[in-house]
């Protein structure tokens, strides 16, 4: 898909964040936040973002080609005229949502995807009324795009199928990996994932298991190390001989009484295992295991090399 031109509303890090984002992919953006002061910083802060870029050799061309493309304006008015994507980056907040939304509504009548950065409130909460509820949607990154490239498409009901599908396309276009979210869960999937961990890790500490600092460490120099090349199915699928299967033949009742002293009863069900299988086995089938394995190994292998 082609460059075009986009607005921020909300100049706070995310949406100076997403800004950096769609610029450095060659979109013109607009940027646009209801306080002056915010507005006043927002160059300064595109531009160190763009800088620490640049250091890491992460930019294709100079920080000035990419401001060159980022106007701050001083009103919504002017922000979305003529674009064909929004990205509201404001307060979670329903109403402040529900009232800017409306604005934008009638500002850009159905001509835009009109896609907030929240990463808790569904869209239904706060567009179900609007003319134009069909172009709208969550499109919710992790924290800061421009080095998380995932980003949830959390449609509502009413979200239309060609608003979904020009986000996904706009998104790969600008260098994010989108994964489409359905049925709008509260927290959608990245929040759910991370406040899984949470929740166990509030709770270790809180029986004398382990202080902060070590839940830490065992994230960060354990967990978090073989994340960063395979995601949790993956990990198990490799980490057990005979594939996601066994693991879950193996581990599965452990896994079912953990839940339990926790309160939470949800069994990994030879249904479930088997559709998670069959996914897993057409992207790392059985038959190659062991040079997956290896893969695996070399990608953590490569990571040690750079000190990460």
């Amino acid at each position: 898909m082609p460059p075009g031109r986009m607005a921020i509303v909300g100049a706070g890090s995310i949406g100076l964040a997403w800004s950096v984002v769609f610029a450095r992919a060659q979109w013109q953006v607009s940027v646009f936040d209801i306080a002056a002061h915010m507005r006043e910083a927002a160059p300064a802060g595109i531009e160190r973002r763009l800088g620490d870029l640049h250091q890491a050799g992460l930019l294709a061309e100079p920080v000035e080609a990419i401001m060159a493309r980022i106007t701050v304006t001083d009103g919504l008015s002017e922000t979305v005229d003529g674009v064909t994507w929004v990205q509201e980056s404001v307060v979670e907040n329903v109403a402040d949502k529900r009232e800017l939304f409306t604005q934008l509504d009638e500002l850009t009548h159905g001509s835009a995807v009109l896609a907030s950065s929240s990463s808790m409130i569904a869209a239904s909460r706060w567009a179900g009324a609007l003319p134009s509820r069909h172009c709208c949607l969550v499109v919710h990154p992790g924290n800061p795009p421009y080095l998380l490239t995932v980003a949830e498409v959390v449609p509502a009901s009413f979200t239309s199928e060609e608003t979904i599908r020009r986000a996904q396309l706009v998104l790969e276009s600008v260098g994010m990996s989108p994964v489409l979210v359905q049925g709008e869960p509260e927290g959608f999937v990245f929040n759910r994932l991370q406040g899984a961990l949470l929740r166990e890790a509030y709770c270790l500490v809180r029986d004398g298991v382990i202080s902060p600092a070590d839940v830490d460490r065992v994230v960060k120099e354990g967990l978090g190390r073989r994340w960063a090349v395979l995601g949790p199915f993956e990990t198990s699928h490799l980490n057990t001989r005979g594939g996601i299967r066994r693991h879950a033949e193996l581990l599965g009742p452990a896994y079912e009484r953990m839940g339990a002293e926790r309160g939470q009863h949800d069994p990994w069900t030879p249904n479930l295992v088997a559709m998670v299988a069959a996914d897993l086995e057409a992207r790392l089938p059985m038959d190659r295991w062991e040079e997956h394995v290896a893969n695996r190994d070399a990608a953590l292998l490569r990571r040690a090399s750079l000190g990460e």
